[in-house]
């Protein structure tokens, strides 16, 4: 069993200091003069319409800093005898440094971005090694790739005609993550719109601290539906900036029943991010929405919900498009390490425990 537990180099070669580093080459490539073109760079409209919502927000916060706090291991797979037993790999250079111009945390959280928006996400290859397999990437952003031959929402494997900023790239020199779900902004336009207008009406009825009602005219002239239009958005005006409203004797206000929750839509805020919730997979609890009796009983179940619910499809994606055989040799694999994440005693991160205090620093604190 020793012999497939230890750590064995790939079969290609991992010297990455001796290998010759080439700029990635293709075909049609006019749109490789817009890579790294970051004033040009968008996330699309909708999404920023959508990351205004603090339940998606919080969402999509929870899900990407989950995946791009994980590190990248590659293996591959050796028959034991009984059953298929995955070796670790002596790992390429690139999978502790995916974009040589930002952390990994910050490539693999907007991937997971990507995804849950849009349904795919994209790597733009900018280095080869010799052996022809990519040294390095860039994340090209989703909201500014458009493929003739696949529009949406469903896409049903990589495109083979890739525009970037209007231009085309070279498929192959382009890596793509096909989601298995639908983006966000196709199966959430609805439920975004609707939490959206939620909020409208929320910040109306909290810029006001007079009480919701009925302007009536009780004598005088009859006023036209303009006049009492007019009326009504001065009376508006008048009671949104001061704390005093005035009428004359023809005019009398009528408050409604509504109580302040009533007026604040909370049931309905609430019901608006349950929704959200469970168009993202992300458990209720973990976006401060109540539940009612449900309860979580530890911090490890809560990520394990968090990881199952959220972050598994699209780390699965990421990590299955990484060991197709245009990113690393066939039969080699990539996989996202999550066993600490998933421990009993996870503190985040590469943060260590404290040590114990030494002796002499204990009686001195029990002196002073």
């Amino acid at each position: 069993m020793g012999l497939f537990n230890r750590v064995n180099k790939p079969a290609i070669a991992t010297e990455y200091g001796e290998i010759e580093v080439r700029a990635a080459v293709g075909g049609s490539n006019a749109g490789q003069s817009q890579i790294g073109n970051y004033v040009a760079y968008s996330d699309g409209g909708g999404r920023e319409r959508g990351m205004s919502i603090p339940t998606i927000a919080r969402a999509r916060d929870l899900i990407c800093s989950t995946i791009g706090s994980l590190k990248l291991e590659m293996y591959r797979e050796m028959w034991n005898g009984d059953d298929m037993e995955a070796v670790t790999l002596a790992p390429r250079a690139w999978l502790s440094r995916i974009d040589k111009g930002v952390p990994n945390s910050t490539i693999l959280s907007w991937t997971t971005d990507d995804l849950i928006w849009w349904g795919r996400a994209f790597w733009a290859v900018t280095e080869r090694t010799a052996d022809g397999y990519p040294s390095s990437f860039t994340r090209l952003p989703a909201s500014m790739i458009t493929t003739p031959s696949q529009n949406g929402p469903v896409f049903f494997g990589p495109a083979d005609q890739i525009l970037f900023n209007g231009l085309e790239l070279n498929p192959r020199d382009v890596i793509q993550f096909i989601g298995g779900q639908q983006g966000l902004l196709f199966t959430g336009r609805r439920a975004i719109e609707t939490a959206i207008r939620i909020e409208d009406a929320r910040m109306r009825n909290a810029s006001s601290a007079i009480p919701a009602g009925v302007l009536k005219q009780t004598g005088g002239e009859p006023l036209s539906g303009q006049e009492l239009a007019d009326l009504a958005a001065q009376f508006n005006l008048a009671r949104a900036t001061n704390q005093t409203a005035a009428l004359n004797e023809y005019l009398s206000y009528t408050e409604t029943t509504a109580t302040p929750d009533r007026m604040m839509l909370i049931e309905s805020a609430d019901y608006s991010a349950r929704d959200l919730g469970r168009s993202l997979g992300v458990p209720a609890y973990l976006l401060s929405v109540s539940i009612g009796s449900y309860s979580y009983q530890s911090a490890k179940e809560s990520r394990q919900d968090l990881w199952t619910y959220a972050c598994l499809p699209q780390a699965k994606c990421i990590a299955d498009t990484l060991s197709s055989d245009n990113v690393l040799p066939h039969g080699t694999f990539v996989k996202f390490d999550i066993d600490d994440f998933l421990s009993e005693n996870y503190m985040g991160g590469d943060v260590e425990e404290p040590d114990e205090m030494m002796p002499e620093t204990q009686s001195t604190m029990g002196a002073s």
